[in-house]
């Protein structure tokens, strides 16, 4: 089941941490979350899943940045979130998938225990301007049923800012 957007409020502090918490970014079954100002992209077009590929890190002024369509900028959540007992979810927001702005290309699905900054997978189909701190995706939460190892890897939990594809460690 997914919990409504009162659930997760009861739950803050304790199953549900999300830092900085606003009340007004609560949903009937999901809480809003902000684009950081900063994004990173790969300084190269041919990216090799076997090594580390190079990003280069990019801010997004206060009067916007013209994403261009055909390259992928990974955007960071502005808010850290830790959960426990529940399954976190993040989707892009119906406004700004409108635009032809997609917020999270895969990896929606969180783990229970994940603690960081969600990474942002973004691209665009046709130019579009962003903005610092606007509300660009939704997390939503699951109920898991029986008992579960938590998450604890070492790749992107307690992360610190934006995460580039760490795939090529699978290969060591």
């Amino acid at each position: 089941m997914i919990l409504s957007g009162l659930e997760i409020e009861k739950r803050m502090g304790k199953d549900i941490i999300i830092e900085p918490f606003d009340k007004k970014a609560l949903n009937p079954n999901s809480y809003n979350l902000k684009l950081h100002n900063e994004m990173l992209v790969y300084e190269e077009h041919n990216l090799d899943m076997k090594k580390k590929n190079e990003a280069k890190l990019i801010e997004i002024p206060e009067d916007g940045l013209w994403l261009e369509p055909g390259k992928l900028y990974l955007g960071r959540t502005h808010e850290y979130t830790e959960t426990l007992n529940c399954v976190p979810m993040l989707e892009g927001r119906s406004s700004v998938g409108r635009l032809g702005l997609f917020i999270h290309v895969t990896a929606g699905f969180g783990d229970v225990g994940f603690k960081g900054y969600w990474t942002l997978e973004i691209h665009c189909v046709q130019p579009v301007k962003i903005y610092p701190y606007v509300e660009v995706c939704q997390i939503y939460y699951h109920t898991i049923c029986g008992d579960y190892i938590e998450y604890k890897s070492g790749k992107y939990q307690n992360n610190s800012g934006i995460q580039p594809s760490m795939l090529y460690k699978d290969f060591q």
